[in-house]
């Protein structure tokens, strides 16, 4: 009877990617909760690993970054949107260089199954000047999250492993034998060139960076991780990431090259695959990237019909892709519009942001189903944090008769996230008629599965840790008109409170603050363990 392989088992893309983090000794994994990237550093927490949340992911790529200068390895995980604001201290990364292996996990979000964009992040790739790889299931995302911190140590440079919604939640068999040399101890090294980018120095850093991506598109084209998969010569194709494998099932007698580490790409790869078939297409999810590449190089191959670049690619439409059917798609069933929980202790809130007739700049998380009926109380939503901006600009500008009736609506991580900058923006330049900030407190990031955050007082294995407290915080800055309400305990008081805070030109801040209901029980419980201990 065969023994069961204690290194062979069934994971999810995201908890591959833990996995070989622990086995390469990861000293450290942070980022921000995001579909489809949340799961990576809960599961490798649960391994055993350290990781954490930090309040945003500009934040968490530069403790990153600093682990990695001390020649730790480091993860950094996101969602696409994510990779935006962590964009500024990435392009200088790929500039300084890191000691220690340095990953940073952009999950994409083909099809916006819960994002505001479809940004194809494999551009950042390009316009940052730093390594990418694509794995197509949850063996490479395992085996790929090993070799790319061996290409960042080998070359001391951060390496972007970009997933897509598939890959991150689809669980295929994995094997974990796969291993790295193990780190060296931490220690700091002193490199003022090569760690301050003062215009002296990274001038001399971008030449080297060029130098080393030089380097490693030739080590791609040589030893890198691209296959050939045999087939007839009348069809060719060119993939990477899930598009490999809705490949391999919609045409199974075509000869593929698959490529993984797709920046820089491997264009003589691609030269010779194509010299090798009668017609050589090119399958990818989102923008005509690998396309352009190989088009850029003087490579003859076709693209996908430009209606394939919106939504997931499936096994159906990558048939019709190789078809060149461009006639209408079936219309995707009907599915549940989302909606507010029921008894969700913020729906009073939009109740009465609706019943007042505000003018409500919004903000992304639960929050942002405000805008569904039966409530119908957001008029805009941007982008994290963008309540509290978009909310002041629509109050220095619209007549004082509209502008009363303005409010920045942000929930509790968000504000966190991304909504201090703009309070202090608030603060600073106040406009004339005042404004208005509704923090909706439900004391937990819900929207992508009950994680903590800075306001939650508990770090993401739940250990009690500082605060930030939102009234401590408004004052401190000089707001004086600061209110707390409970949306259940006293439904009227939001209608209230926010009657009279609109009829003042002044700066107010409301926080509505109950528990999330789906969360309600056990953050008591966590609450009830950290009185205990103190």
């Amino acid at each position: 009877m065969p023994q069961p392989n204690p290194d062979r088992r069934l994971a999810s893309g995201n908890e591959a990617v833990a996995q070989a983090a622990l086995a390469a000794g990861v000293a450290l994994g942070t980022g921000y909760p995001g579909t489809p990237s949340t799961e990576i550093l809960e599961a490798f927490d649960a391994l055993g690993g350290r990781a954490q949340w930090a309040p945003n992911e500009k934040v968490a790529l530069e403790v990153g970054i600093g682990a990695a200068f001390a020649g730790a390895r480091a993860l950094v995980t996101m969602k696409h949107v994510g990779l935006n604001v962590a964009a500024d201290p990435l392009f200088t990364a790929a500039y300084t260089g890191v000691t220690g292996g340095l990953v940073v996990v952009s999950a994409d979000d083909p099809g916006m199954a819960s994002s505001q964009n479809e940004q194809d992040n494999r551009r950042f790739a390009v316009a940052a000047g730093v390594p990418m790889l694509e794995p197509s299931d949850s063996q490479e995302a395992y085996d790929f999250t090993l070799l790319a911190i061996t290409i960042s140590e080998r070359w001391r440079i951060p390496v972007l492993l970009r997933m897509t919604t598939r890959v991150c939640h689809s669980a295929t068999l994995v094997q974990t034998k796969g291993q790295l040399a193990p780190a060296q101890p931490p220690t700091f090294v002193r490199d003022v060139p090569g760690r301050v980018m003062i215009p002296a120095y990274a001038r001399p850093a971008h030449h080297r960076l060029r130098a080393k991506l030089a380097e490693i598109a030739a080590w791609n084209e040589s030893e890198g991780p691209t296959q050939v998969v045999d087939g007839e010569r009348a069809m060719g194709i060119i993939t990477s990431g899930i598009s490999f494998q809705h490949v391999r099932e919609a045409a199974p007698h075509a000869r593929v090259l698959k490529i993984g580490l797709s920046y820089p790409p491997p264009v003589e790869a691609m030269r010779r695959f194509a010299a090798s078939v009668d017609r050589c297409l090119v399958v990818e999810e989102g923008d005509p990237y690998l396309y352009e590449a190989a088009r850029t190089a003087g490579i003859a191959v076709e693209q996908k019909p430009e209606m394939y670049r919106f939504g997931e690619l499936n096994v159906s439409r990558v048939r019709r892709i190789v078809a060149a059917d461009v006639s209408p798609e079936p219309a995707l069933p009907a599915g549940k519009p989302p909606e507010l929980c029921p008894g969700c202790p913020h729906r009073n809130v939009f109740e009465a942001l609706h019943d007042l007739h505000c003018i409500v700049a919004g903000d992304i998380g639960c929050y942002t189903l405000g805008v569904l009926p039966p409530f119908s109380a957001m008029d805009t939503c941007v982008c994290m944090g963008a309540a509290i901006g978009v909310g002041l600009g629509l109050r220095h500008t619209l007549p004082p008769e509209q502008a009363r009736k303005v409010v920045s609506v942000i929930g509790d991580s968000t504000f966190v996230h991304s909504g201090i900058t703009g309070l202090v923006e608030m603060v600073y330049n106040p406009p004339a008629t005042g404004h208005v900030l509704l923090i909706l407190d439900n004391g937990t990031t819900a929207m992508t599965g009950m994680q903590e955050h800075p306001g939650t007082g508990r770090r993401l294995n739940h250990e009690p840790t500082g605060r930030v407290v939102f009234e401590d915080l408004a004052r401190t800055l000089g707001i004086k008109n600061v209110l707390t309400v409970d949306p259940i305990a006293d439904s009227d008081a939001i209608t209230r409170v926010l009657r009279e805070a609109l009829a003042r030109d002044e700066l107010s801040i409301i926080i509505a603050r109950r528990p999330c209901l789906l969360a309600a029980g056990t953050i008591k419980l966590r609450e009830k363990k950290s009185n205990a201990g103190q």
